[in-house]
């Protein structure tokens, strides 16, 4: 039976499952589960994963445009010429930008915040990448007619689309907010990609 750990413990698969749940929405079942799994797998699966681990964290970077991750700045989506450069959808995170990708619906330019406004956990505004916002929409060549708000439908992506809202009023750019096809406490990255196009075909401006 494996024993409560802290980390500290010298036992090879207590550490394991330690580092394992701390991973988003692994418990500590999940992760013994997992590691009991790569236990039973050949050497070259664990050597694999820890390889592939260690080259996206060393390859990976922000975009210093949409700030997402990427091997190559920028990023395939802010190189690409043929996306409309008039409109930037803000999001939460990497998941929520790839799953209005999956959706079709939107062709123009991303911009992630990688996080939320939670003040209980610490998260004000500067822990957001809203600077950079700020700083595109002052540089870009072609003019930003257009934010869309794609914060998550929770108290945390409301409280957060109402700061922004408020934050680019000077700027006189056009402010949207995706439709209530997706539900109240719902998260972007587990919605549906026909959902996640009605609410961004149908979204609504910010007055």
């Amino acid at each position: 039976m494996i024993q409560p750990h802290d980390g500290s413990t010298k036992d090879p698969l207590s550490r394991l499952v330690f580092e394992l749940s701390k991973l988003p929405g692994i418990g500590e079942k999940t992760a013994t589960r997992l590691a009991y799994h790569i236990l039973k797998q050949e050497a070259s699966f664990a050597e694999g994963i820890a390889q592939a681990l260690l080259l996206a964290k060393k390859s990976t970077i922000l975009c210093n445009i949409c700030c997402n991750f990427t091997e190559t700045d920028p990023c395939r989506i802010c190189a690409d010429r043929d996306r409309d450069r008039s409109v930037v959808c803000v999001v939460e995170r990497p998941n929520d930008q790839h799953s209005i990708e999956l959706s079709g619906k939107f062709k123009g330019l991303y911009h992630v915040l990688h996080g939320a406004l939670a003040p209980l956990d610490g998260i004000g505004p500067d822990e957001l990448k809203l600077r950079e916002l700020m700083k595109r929409l002052q540089n870009e060549q072609t003019p930003i007619e257009e934010i869309i708000l794609a914060t998550n439908p929770s108290v945390e992506g409301e409280a957060t689309a109402l700061y922004i809202s408020r934050l680019l009023k000077p700027f006189g750019v056009r402010i949207s907010q995706l439709a209530y096809g997706i539900p109240m406490g719902g998260q972007l990255e587990f919605t549906d990609r026909q959902t996640i196009g009605k609410a961004m075909e149908n979204r609504m401006e910010i007055r």
